[in-house]
Parts: structure tokens; sequence; C-alpha cells
């Protein structure tokens, strides 16, 4: 599966040739806002369209910092790393209304998600993702578990049981598993990211091309560790 931030790192003008392509690869300032740009159409374009096709009102995606969950990587925007703490993000999909995108959090979450957590109101960032739910009464509340897939599979055992704790009982019935969700979301590609994909290939082609040449091989005298070694510095050179 794919990561926004890595996918993009490639990523170069469109205006040029694929012969051209690996020597016109966009600075790292100007990759960050094109993944800024594609997250922004991902969140408020295309996550609408799953949810309805999966038949989910409410994803709650709840991520820990240092083990965080792979659909919330593809979540972040291209100034966060990881979560932080805690993280939480709530979309919610009203009937007949517009797509809300929420972060249980003191902060927004660059600028995609509204941090909707007042310290002054809620002293624990559980209450304040309850009031959330109870302010809009889902009636499909999907969490990252999984049996059959590990990328679905992201919410730890630690958060999911706390959630449960804190969460009013009414409630626990309209969990489920946002399995179908959570890989729609990661295999599904926006239009801005089909029109990328072409010249993220021709620079991957190029890289290969470079690297069974003889520029890097010498027939009887490299190993194959020595190529692998060497496709890994030429991809660390276009910057993290």
């Amino acid at each position: 599966m794919w990561r926004i931030k890595f996918v993009i790192i490639l990523c170069c003008s469109c205006s040029f040739g694929f012969s051209q392509a690996i020597n016109n690869i966009l600075p790292e300032k100007e990759r960050a806002k094109i993944v800024d740009e594609i997250l922004e159409e991902r969140l408020d374009s295309l996550l609408p369209i799953l949810m309805k096709r999966e038949d989910f009102d409410m994803w709650v995606v709840i991520s820990r910092e240092y083990n965080e969950d792979p659909v919330l990587k593809t979540m972040l925007p291209s100034t966060w790393l990881s979560a932080r703490r805690r993280t939480i993000l709530v979309f919610y999909q009203k009937p007949e209304s517009e797509f809300e995108k929420i972060a249980i959090a003191r902060y927004d979450v660059g600028k995609l998600l509204k941090g909707a957590w007042d310290l002054d109101v809620y002293s624990d960032q559980w209450e304040a993702l309850n009031q959330i739910i109870k302010d809009r009464d889902p009636k499909k509340i999907g969490l990252n578990i999984s049996g059959d897939f590990g990328l679905a599979d992201g919410l730890v055992y630690t958060e999911y049981t706390d959630f449960l704790a804190k969460l009013p009982e009414n409630y626990h019935e309209r969990i489920t598993s946002a399995e179908p969700l959570a890989i729609a979301w990661l295999e599904t590609r926006s239009n801005r990211e089909l029109e990328i994909f072409p010249e993220i290939c021709a620079i991957g082609h190029e890289i290969l091309n470079e690297a069974f040449s003889s520029k890097v091989i010498t027939p009887g005298v490299t190993a194959t560790e020595d190529v692998i070694w060497w496709l890994r510095d030429r991809v660390r050179s276009f910057g993290p």
C-alpha cells in the first residue's frame, strides 16, 4: 500500500516529457504543497463518496503516537510526521447535508481538520469525542479493526478499550469494523493522483534503468546488495 507523502516524494512537473522526468523533480517545499492539495481533494471529494458507498455515517480514526494507524498516516498534512500523543479524527456524513471533518484536539490538524476539543469545557479528550458522537447520533460508527487486513487494523488495543469504557453503552452496538472503508480509502486514487502517477512511474523507470546500467553494475563484481543500497541512496538523494 501507499503513503501519500512517499508517493509524492518523486513528484515532478507534468509539463516535461518522461525522458526529462528525473531532472525536474520539484523542491521539497513544492512537493509538500502538492501533498496537501491532494489530501484536501481526497478528504473533501473522495471520502464522502466512499463513506456513502460503504454505508458509514461516521468514521472515527484513533491513533497513538509512535504506533500510528496506517490509515491515519495517509491523512496527515505534509508538516506532520506522526500522531501527536493521541490523535483522533472524526468524519461524519450528515444525511443529505454537509460532510464534517473534525479533530478531537486542542488545535487544528493543518488546514484540513478543525480542532474541536475545548479544555475549558472538557478536561478529558474522550469526553470531547463522546459529545461529538452524542450531538450527531450516528447509526454506524466505523473503527479501524480488522481480522483480515493489517492496514485496516490500526486501532491499538488500549485505545480501543479506553474508547469503549468512556463511550455510553447505547452506542456500543453501533460500532463496527471500518475495514471496507479503510481499504477503499487506501486503494482509491483521486483525479489529481491519476494525473501525476504517470510521471512518478517515469521517474521510477529512469532510476531502475540507471540501477541496472554499467554505471552501477560491473559484471562479476557487483552484488545484488550493492544495487539495493545504491537504489536506497538514490531515492534518498531527492529528499525526505
